[in-house]
């Protein structure tokens, strides 16, 4: 593994070759592994070592970024050369502000935000994985598959990964991390079942209990019952959830608030949310992960997103927190400074809150609960092909796949076909009638986040699909 001093090393000899008025190193990679199945049997394994060496170069307000995975001497004098060669030519960027000192890095955000150390994401256990222990696990996945006579394929994959800066204004920072995940499809022959999890601690994963529920969604929903379109009950698992909610987050930037394109335009202070909707953004939340620090090394800011449904704040970087502060606006976005969510410069998206949080309700219920307490609706496993309709309203469209059920007088009744849903996100969240304890769930549409199960009511199915 790429260690800090090495990389400290590496950026000597960056500084030493440049000539630019500041540079900024960024380093990232690791190890990765991954044994893949299909038709129940494993039919690739692969595991690779790979770090990129990121060099950004500043002339005045003039600034461009070259990268490299070669670590050789001549490697890092060519990509010096090609950062300063770009930024010479640059127009200048009024806007480009000089890089942070550790002193601004760990700055606070002002009143509503906070920073502290986040838990350790790092575990030899998880690092220590071997082909033979994910073959292992397939094993028994593909025995679950034999046993209730279906078809599995998925992937489980496991990392070491670094992330670090280092600038010419004495700058550095370095994390480490691990991450290991499960993926299995369970298929029959009108069927299917889903379940995925990650964690960076190989022993929050169980991939049996994964495969046992994912063969026992696709048996269930055999024979699936076709439902007219119309708008129903549902119950939504966390990661049918958090792959709907992901497409609102970009908008939760000062760059989006100041091109006028987030639907948060003119409604930060107001109530768009149901009362039971708290969320926040907050990297040091022990079901998180990622690093503490940002694309320019700030350290991220724990930040109240939404507070019992009233949009309180949006996240900024550090230029961006600037043109904030000149604009219109300035009164109308919360407590205004650098929040550490930049991405690294240069960049035309600005920030992104990226370790999502759901509060918990007062009275969370399981999914048993849920599905007791409703007379008719559905149940959602997870949710796919979703693309934005209305960006103001916040309206997507997507399918149901890999466990879609009827439910009726408290119980599952059956598999239904997948329907096509049109629904406002700010809708679906002022709907809120029932919630579990969030947790740390992953999907395929968005990014991972600690999100509940939700029963939610009127959600709006369009269309039924073939299957």
């Amino acid at each position: 593994m790429l260690t800090r001093d090495k990389a400290g090393e590496i950026f000597g000899q960056v500084r030493k070759i440049s000539t630019a008025d500041e540079v900024e190193v960024l380093f990232s990679g690791g190890t990765f592994a991954l044994t893949r199945f299909a038709n129940n049997t494993i039919h690739q394994n692969i595991a690779e070592e790979n770090y990129v060496v990121s060099v950004r170069t500043a002339f005045g307000r003039r600034t461009a970024r070259a990268s490299t995975n070669r670590l050789d001497d001549e490697s890092l004098r060519r990509v010096v050369a090609a950062s300063e060669s770009l930024a010479k030519v640059q127009h200048p960027d009024p806007d480009l502000l000089p890089m942070p000192d550790t002193l601004e890095a760990a700055g606070s955000a002002g009143e509503g935000a906070s920073a502290t150390q986040i838990p350790s994401r790092y575990f030899a256990e998880t690092a220590a994985i071997t082909p033979e222990l994910r073959a292992l696990a397939v094993k028994k996945i593909v025995g679950v598959a034999e046993k209730n006579k279906r078809t599995t394929a998925g992937i489980f994959s496991s990392s070491e990964s670094v992330e670090g800066i280092f600038n010419s204004r004495g700058l550095s920072d370095w994390h480490t991390q691990t991450l290991a995940e499960v993926s299995i499809t369970m298929l029959g022959d009108d069927s299917s079942g889903w379940q995925k999890r990650n964690s960076p601690n190989i022993a929050e994963l169980d991939p049996l209990a994964l495969a046992e529920t994912a063969a026992k969604k696709a048996r269930d929903s055999a024979r699936p019952r076709e439902l007219p379109a119309g708008k129903y009950t549902v119950i939504l698992e966390p990661a049918a959830v958090l792959d709907t909610v992901g497409f609102m987050f970009w908008d939760y930037s000062g760059v989006s608030i100041l091109d006028q394109r987030s639907f948060l335009t003119g409604r930060i202070g107001s109530k768009l949310f149901g009362e039971n909707i708290t969320i926040w953004d907050d990297v040091t939340h022990p079901l998180q992960t990622g690093s503490p620090f940002d694309g320019e090394g700030m350290r991220r800011q724990r930040v109240p997103l939404v507070e019992n449904g009233v949009v309180k704040r949006v996240v900024y970087a550090r230029s961006t927190a600037a043109r904030m502060k000149r604009s219109e606006y300035k009164d109308k976005a919360g407590p205004i400074g650098a929040t550490g969510h930049g991405f690294p410069l240069p960049n035309e998206t600005g920030e992104m809150p990226l370790n999502i949080v759901f509060s918990a309700p007062q009275n969370p219920q399981s999914l048993a609960q849920m599905i007791a307490s409703t007379e008719r609706g559905v149940l959602v496993t997870r949710l796919w092909y979703i693309r934005e309709v209305d960006p103001y309203e916040k309206i997507v469209t997507g399918m149901t796949r890999d466990g879609t059920f009827l439910v009726e007088n408290g119980e599952l009744r059956q598999g239904v076909r997948n329907f096509r849903f049109n629904q406002s996100l700010i809708q679906m969240l002022s709907s809120v009638e029932a919630m579990s304890v969030p947790l740390r769930s992953c999907g395929e549409e968005s990014f991972d986040m600690v999100v509940p199960a939700m029963k939610i009511r009127d959600f709006n199915f369009t269309e039924v699909t073939k299957f």
